[in-house]
């Protein structure tokens, strides 16, 4: 919603048509944007906030003693808590609890917090899956507005594809043409006027837009994969040119219809749509979970993953984890009977855009550079926020009594070319985006025409 900084471009049809395709975008993505920064925001700092939020399940006091084995913590678990077995993690440093997910007779899963040392029972939430509580999987599910459906879904997927046409159409606008002999630098990378009136929020919009617009570019970016459609098409793309999972993890092992992302809470993104594989043996003695974690700890997995019990007679153990460092997050199934690996993924292990995938995501969930990344992150979404609130306090200053007041395009002219060619590419690469714009299109011919029979 940037106005123009001078008027030297402002005549253009290239330039108003520009500026008027951004105030319309950024008013309607405006109140997503914000719930997207806040719970945002807040998902950043989930651990931090579960941890203030249920410190008495997940904190205990560390002891000189040896921990109870695992089978030993699961049986105290289900004396509390009776239902099936359904996953185990095992404490993820000497001041955490052992937490042991049981799903009960109305097939609801909980985690049951369990001290390692003594076996003390210390209570149960609900399983909220990788968001670690009740709470924080709702802010997970507002983030994405799964709550609204799947409509709601592509919805976010159109507002992330927007966010970076709006961003470069709003470096288009902000790009200091006239001032760049003048050495003029107020509106350009420092704030002019007073609060209150409307060129301080006119260049607050704009400075703060430049200042954050690879913030924007990263979040929208990295949170793509995770959509719809895009995501879809992406991992395609990445599995048909090689570079998403290498073939060949499943040549020596049956495999089942059941997607990865069925079987843990959080999978890798490039990995989720692939089966899971299966025992060699479909009868027998299940190997004992103590010798499970003991193999998977074996074999270095970091501190803080969580083994899922098989479900049916061919399954298997899965074991993940997801650390505050990217490169050790993996992934190890284990066949049910014997107890040994059948399958284990590292992040070397996969395609450049699979690796690419993973870094932007940990980096968007603020889990790759420990508090620095969360604290940067923190910082940018707080300036979304202000970048956008300063958008709609510019809108209604210069808004007409009675009137949207949107930027007109110049009388007599028609569609730039230059924009046909942009809302193309845009359209093309951003399939939600190319909808809306084919809808808004609509509206706009809808309204000259109407525009037109008032005036003949």
């Amino acid at each position: 919603m940037t106005e123009p900084l001078q008027g030297g471009a402002v005549g253009s049809a290239l330039y108003r048509a520009l500026w008027r395709w951004h105030f319309f975008a950024g008013l309607i993505c405006a109140p997503i944007v914000i719930l997207l920064c806040v719970t945002g925001a807040l998902y950043l700092f989930k651990d931090e906030i579960n941890d203030s939020l249920h410190r008495d399940l997940r904190i205990v006091a560390p002891q000189a003693t040896e921990k109870l084995a695992p089978s030993a913590l699961v049986a105290r678990a289900l004396e509390a808590h009776p239902g099936t077995l359904k996953g185990y993690a095992p404490p993820a440093a000497p001041d955490r609890a052992a937490e042991v997910k049981i799903a009960g007779s109305d097939g609801l899963k909980d985690i049951v917090y369990v001290d390692p040392y003594d076996g003390r029972v210390l209570g149960s939430l609900w399983d909220g899956g990788f968001a670690g509580s009740p709470s924080m999987y709702v802010v997970r599910k507002l983030h994405s507005l799964q709550y609204a459906g799947w409509f709601a879904e592509r919805v976010v997927e159109g507002v992330a594809g927007w966010m970076v046409l709006m961003t470069a159409s709003g470096i288009y606008l902000w790009w200091p043409r006239g001032q760049q002999k003048s050495g003029q630098r107020g509106g350009v990378i420092t704030v002019r006027g007073k609060p209150g009136k409307r060129m301080f929020w006119r260049d607050l919009h704009a400075v703060t837009g430049i200042f954050v617009s690879v913030f924007i570019l990263f979040l929208a970016m990295t949170g793509l994969p995770w959509s719809g459609y895009w995501g879809k098409q992406f991992y395609a793309t990445a599995y048909a040119i090689g570079m998403g999972m290498p073939d060949g993890y499943w040549d020596k092992y049956p495999v089942s219809t059941v997607p990865l992302k069925d079987t843990i809470d959080r999978a890798p993104w490039i990995v989720e749509n692939q089966p899971t594989p299966l025992s060699t043996a479909a009868s027998g003695i299940p190997a004992k979970l103590d010798d499970v974690v003991r193999t998977v700890e074996g074999l270095g997995m970091a501190p803080g993953f969580a083994i899922v019990m098989p479900s049916k007679p061919d399954g298997v153990f899965t074991a993940s984890v997801y650390p505050d460092d990217v490169p050790k997050e993996r992934v190890i199934h284990l066949d049910q009977y014997t107890g040994k690996p059948l399958f284990d993924m590292q992040l070397k292990d996969l395609g450049l855009f699979g690796r690419l995938a993973e870094w932007g995501v940990g980096i968007h969930m603020g889990q790759a550079f420990g508090l620095a990344n969360q604290l940067v992150l923190l910082a940018a979404l707080v300036a979304i926020v202000g970048l956008t609130l300063s958008g709609l306090v510019m809108w209604w200053k210069r808004r007409p009594a009675g009137s949207l007041g949107a930027p007109r395009l110049p009388a007599g002219t028609g569609v730039p070319k230059g924009l046909i060619v942009i809302a193309i590419a845009g359209g093309l690469f951003f399939p939600m985006v190319g909808i809306s714009m084919l809808a808004f299109a609509v509206f706009e011919a809808a309204a000259f025409g109407t525009r037109r029979m008032r005036t003949a």
